[in-house]
């Protein structure tokens, strides 16, 4: 079982397991020595991100094309059709038709594919640098093997695994942008070991002799062990001499890397898995609605083999006139099931699929061509990379989002400062401009330009210059000067709000442009002044604070502190004076959603710092707890602080991401936002974007072990339900039957239609005590506790993590339809695991996009996707698939009262070619396709304009089981209708106009005109929206039918085919009768249902009747008043929300940073390599 579970999961049809277990066991890498490495056959660097390859395709294909009932059901009829003396029709009716579905399918499938396939080719060829000899020559990077030395230069991404030997920086350091793997923009730094950092050109690198010791490939983004051996000296490798592939060399002028992973064996690779088969809900029902029809079938063919037995014992017609005798009948009977099988089989309709693949596919090149989600700036159109799972872009309840290059760009802008009580702000609104209030005091905000001259006259001047000078020397970031520009500096941070904080000090003239082991320089409007620095207290979470003890140019020793103003304002010295001011100034800040920052400092005398160095100096060299150690040191000097003032920061959120969340959350969407950031800065990002609004009760769970979390959890949902009453929601584990019943989707334990009444709450969770949650005594507790929430915010989360709450969440809540998009490589689990996976594109080579089922260029269009494309594509499917089962099922259903009425003989109504074969092929096929590919049942700006619409794909009204009977029983009653119509028009010697009796063939023909022209009127009924092809395709295939049935009525019997009709076609048309029944059969057939939906929508219409008249009228909308309204009064709350929480949110790194600076000196030249 183990071996076939590893070919099933080779080709993708079982998802593998995830694990982050490491391989036991390790590689040796010779360095530069391509004969050597080759003899171990190491695995070559190209990558295919396809769903099929030449050895996959057909068992892939298969198996995802007969896994649909449909086409199972009639490779079975096909096959017993083939056998001689069955069918009562041609033996190829059945299989011909499957074949040519099948191959259409496999050509679109192909289609799709080759487009993932061009993407891969396009990246094997990217070109990269290989030493060969004492020379760098270019190769593509499918040509990069295990060993090989790469030169990668600024800007380029690395092909492939590499470990860091020297670099154009000092001490072999260098810069990567990670956002290919987890959407995050800042910079990450990476260092070469001291024994390869003097490997600073081609020859001196050639020289170079080794080997590696690696561990075996393994999906471990962040650990790596191996040993590097040098003339006789090993030493150890670690995950900050690793450069991933799929990175990018940032601000670094080149680095010499030696290959250790190559292609499916890299990291981000392993990571990857298969490209999962996906079905959509609709299929799901689809499937369920062929067995009841295959049911259906089976109770129609064994009572009509039942009836036929019956007459041939009991009835003297067969014994006397047909002579079967009465012995051979039991035996016959099998044969005879078989032969209704085949008389009936097309009450299943085979074209159904094929449809729904061209519809489908047409309605994916409408999202690939809409203007509206087209991204200028990066050239990047909207793509449906698989158009099979368009419709479920119309049902879905749940999103869960990345947060870094999904909904933010973090790029990080600072926009407001408040310094000694006075607040200055880049842009002032127009509402916020200085005034003096009733008190005579002076309100609102000055801008930067006042500022600058502030800093230069007014009696906070001093305070002002403090401020200043703080921003640009505490801080950890590494100036970058330009050769061919030296006044154009770019700062390397970790931090990208650092970044933006000492930018925003330069632009205030206090620019800091040099850095030295144990110094930095700034010139403070134009003066150059040099800070000594003594001490790094560094950041983490637990402090939220960093400081710095300097040592300034006139020999004063200070401490500059930044952090959250928690933090902050506890250590402030007594009677401070602008700490109420500035804690208003915060409020305002956080109320605009902005990332805050408190500033403070004081001046150390002399003699407590020599006595506080010791303290410290023992803190550093403590071999354990040393983190512990250092944060009581810093504790000791950070205390009677006078504060200056604070940043406000903006984290630029994408182009309309809060409208977008907001529609989203109103047309009943759950968002869920997945994040590897600080709960904090998540949290800030949740007002920000709207996810978090002013009136929303914030519960956050950080619990440090399985037995709190479990507490915390119980606690919590146990108040939710007392405060609920007898409304709380109830576990409904799901039978067998129910299951079948549902499509196979009630697997849940939770309804996702359930409706809360209580206050609106959010639950934020962070990765550690997600971790417990996810285990399977808490995880449906986590679940039901989130589902009572608006929104949920779980952070500092794994790829592993995100995948798992996908599944908790898909699994766990019965019928429930997720989504999840990312941009980044490490979301490429979660848009795997969901049932819809939609990639962030439009940078170069991101892994999400390209493994993701639609890729959009920004976040802010994922609401006309879903609203607008997901409406609208679920509305036309549903169309596409009741009209498909109706149009089949009226006609064939024809057959059972013709075999009623003919003794149960087995013959059948219909000619086979010009009528049952090309009936969903030529003449029925039309009509559907145009309904499918342009019908609106409203318009888009109707759709966006009411989002709550979106809740009828989520509660499946325009397709489910009772609809599915509704359009079923009305298919009896029209081919009942029919044919009985017929039979009191002819009777039973109806004569033709060159008096013969009607026969078989032409009472059948006759009957199949009617049909198809009532087929055409139902088709006319359920059209919202008729454009010139809508006309064309109801009315022309009528046509041309009508036109060319004649013509194959004289053609094919020449030819040998359906002998039949030969000599039918003028006494046919020249029967009053048929034209008399074309004129009246089909409207007294249909005036049933026009009734209906005339009564519906007068007495009882649903929410998209009334849009549609809103639509047809153009009614006024006037909500919005009512929101102004409801802003007025939520703006108590809103107060009380920021009182309670500050926007505190700062991303510096953890550790590490202090001893990156002191070996970093920006006067030093660099190396050209």
């Amino acid at each position: 079982m183990g071996g076939l579970r590893s070919v099933f999961e080779a080709i993708g049809i079982v998802e593998p397991e995830q694990s982050t277990h490491v391989p036991i066991g390790e590689r040796t890498i010779a360095l530069n020595d391509r004969i050597k490495n080759d003899a171990q056959r190491f695995l070559h660097n190209s990558v295919s991100t396809g769903k099929y390859s030449l050895v996959t395709f057909l068992p892939k294909f298969l198996f995802e094309q007969f896994s649909k009932y449909a086409n199972l059901f009639f490779l079975l009829t096909g096959s017993v059709q083939l056998i001689p003396g069955i069918s009562p029709t041609s033996r190829v009716g059945t299989i011909l038709p499957l074949t040519v579905v099948l191959i259409l399918t496999a050509i679109k499938e192909i289609f799709e594919d080759l487009k993932r396939h061009r993407q891969d080719a396009e990246i094997n060829a990217r070109m990269c640098k290989v030493l060969q000899g004492t020379a760098f020559v270019e190769k593509p990077w499918r040509d990069v093997v295990v060993g090989d030395i790469v030169r990668v230069e600024n800007s380029q991404y690395f092909p492939a695994d590499l470990v860091l030997l020297s670099s154009s920086e000092p001490d072999a350091l260098c810069y990567i942008e990670t956002s290919n793997l987890d959407g995050e923009t800042n910079l990450k730094i990476r260092q070469g070991l001291e024994e390869t950092s003097h490997l600073l050109s081609p020859d001196e690198v050639a020289k170079a002799e080794g080997f590696i010791k690696s561990e075996m490939p393994n999906n471990s983004l962040y650990t790596y062990e191996a040993t590097l051996s040098l003339r006789g000296k090993e030493v150890p490798l670690d995950p900050a001499q690793l450069l991933l592939r799929g990175a990018q060399l940032r601000n670094t002028r080149w680095i010499y890397g030696v290959v250790v992973f190559t292609g499916h064996e890299t990291k981000l690779m392993k990571n990857s898995t298969p490209t999962p088969i996906k079905g959509t809900k609709v299929d799901a029902i689809v499937n369920t609605e062929i067995l009841i029809l295959f049911m259906l079938l089976i109770v129609i063919t064994v009572t009509c083999a039942t009836g036929q037995l019956l007459r041939q014992l009991n009835q003297s017609f067969e014994r006397d006139i047909l002579q079967i005798s009465r012995d051979e009948a039991p035996s016959n009977y099998g044969w005879n099931i078989l032969t209704y099988i085949i008389l009936f089989n097309n009450l299943i309709p085979l074209s159904l699929i094929v449809t729904l693949e061209f519809v489908k596919l047409s309605l994916g090149t409408l999202i690939n061509a809409d203007l509206d989600m087209y991204y200028e700036e990066s050239d990047t159109p909207s793509t449906a990379r698989t158009s099979s799972l368009v419709e479920e872009l119309g049902q879905v309840d749940y999103i869960f989002s990345d947060k870094t290059g999904t909904l933010t760009r973090n790029i990080m802008e600072f926009k407001m400062a408040s310094i000694g009580g006075i607040a200055y702000a880049e842009t002032v609104p127009e509402d916020k401009r200085i005034r003096v209030d009733e008190h005579g005091k002076e309100v609102g905000y000055y801008d930067f330009k006042t500022l600058i001259e502030h800093r230069d006259k007014h009696e906070n001047s001093q305070i002002i210059r403090e401020f200043l000078t703080m921003l640009a020397v505490c801080h950890t970031v590494i100036p970058e000067a330009d050769e061919n520009n030296p006044s154009k500096i770019t700062y390397q941070a970790s931090s990208p709000d650092e970044a933006a904080l000492v930018a925003g000090a330069s632009q205030l003239g206090f620019l800091f442009h040099t850095r030295r082991p144990k110094s930095v320089t700034i010139a403070a409007v134009g003066e150059n002044i040099d800070y000594e620095i003594l001490n790094v207290n560094e950041f983490n979470s637990t402090r939220k604070r960093m400081s710095l003890v300097v040592r300034d140019s006139f020999g004063k020793i200070k401490l500059y502190i930044k952090g959250a103003d928690t933090v902050i304002y506890e250590r402030l010295a007594a009677g401070d004076r602008f700490g109420d001011a500035t804690s208003q100034h915060l409020e305002d800040y956080a109320n605009e959603g902005l990332r805050t920052l408190c500033l403070a400092y004081r001046e150390v005398p002399e003699a407590e710092y020599r006595e506080w160095a010791k303290v410290y100096e023992t803190a550093a060299t403590t071999i354990n707890n040393r983190g512990e150690a250092l944060d009581r040191a810093a504790e000791m000097i950070e205390r009677d602080l006078t504060l200056l003032g604070a940043t406000a920061i903006e984290d630029k959120l994408q182009d309309g991401v809060p409208d977008t969340i907001h529609t989203l959350m109103e047309a009943g969407i759950k968002v869920w936002v997945l994040t590897g950031d600080r709960q904090e800065t998540a949290i800030n990002i949740g007002f920000s974007c709207k996810l978090i609004t002013p009136e929303m009760n914030i519960l956050i769970c950080n619990e440090p072990t399985h037995i709190a979390t479990k507490q915390y959890l119980e606690q919590k949902l146990d108040f939710v339900k007392k405060s609920m009453g007898d409304n709380s929601p109830k576990r409904t584990p799901h039978s067998a039957w129910r299951r079948f019943w549902r499509g196979g989707l009630a697997t849940g334990l939770f309804d996702k239609d359930l409706e809360y009444e209580l206050e609106p709450l959010v639950l934020v969770i962070d990765g550690k005590t997600l971790t417990y949650a996810l285990e399977d005594d808490i995880k449906y507790i986590f679940l039901e506790l989130a589902m009572m929430c608006k929104a949920v915010v779980c952070c500092r989360v794994s790829p592993l993590q995100k995948a798992l709450v996908v599944k908790l969440v898909r699994f766990g809540v019965t019928e429930s339809v997720t989504l999840a998009i990312g941009d980044g490589a490490n979301d490429v689990s979660m848009i795997q695991a969901a049932h819809v996976g939609v990639g962030i594109s439009g940078m170069e080579g991101l892994q999400a996009a390209r493994a993701a089922d639609f890729a959009i260029g920004q976040f802010r269009y994922l609401r006309k996707l879903l609203l607008v494309h997901g409406g609208w594509a679920y509305s036309r499917v549903s169309k596409v698939i009741v009209f498909s089962f109706y149009k089949n099922i009226t006609l064939y259903m024809i057959q059972l009262w013709f075999a009623i009425f003919n003794g149960f003989s087995g013959q059948t109504l219909f000619e086979t070619w010009a009528s049952v074969s090309t009936y969903n092929v030529l003449w029925t096929l039309l009509p559907p396709i145009a309904i499918g590919v342009f019908d609106q049942f409203v318009s888009a700006r109707v759709l966006d304009r009411y989002p709550q619409m979106y809740q009828l794909g989520q509660r499946g009204v325009f397709y489910n089981h009772r609809i599915f009977f509704g359009w079923l029983l009305n298919s009896f009653v029209h081919s009942f209708a029919i044919f009985g119509l017929w039979m009191l028009i002819l009777g039973e010697s109806g004569t033709l106009s060159d008096g013969r009796v009607v026969d078989n063939w032409a009472f059948g023909s006759m009957v199949y005109c009617s049909t198809l022209l009532t087929v055409m009127i139902k088709a006319c009924l359920i059209a919202d929206h008729w454009v010139h092809i809508t006309f064309l395709s109801i009315f022309g295939s009528f046509a041309a039918f009508m036109l060319l049935f004649p013509a194959y009525t004289f053609i094919g019997p020449l030819a040998g085919f359906s002998p039949e009709l030969r000599n039918l076609i003028y006494p046919m048309f020249t029967n009053a009768n048929l034209w008399l029944a074309l004129i009246l059969l089909p409207v007294m057939v249909n005036l049933r249902d026009l009734v209906w939906k005339y009564y519906k929508r007068t007495y009882a219409p649903q929410a998209y009747h009334i849009a549609q008249e809103i639509q047809k009228y153009n009614i006024p909308d006037y909500r919005p008043r009512m929101e102004r309204f409801r802003k007025a009064v939520h703006k108590v709350r809103q107060i009380q929300r920021v009182k309670r929480a500050k926007g505190f949110a700062f991303s510096q790194n953890e550790g590490g940073q202090a001893s990156l600076i002191r070996q970093y000196d920006t006067t030093r030249r660099k190396p050209i390599g």
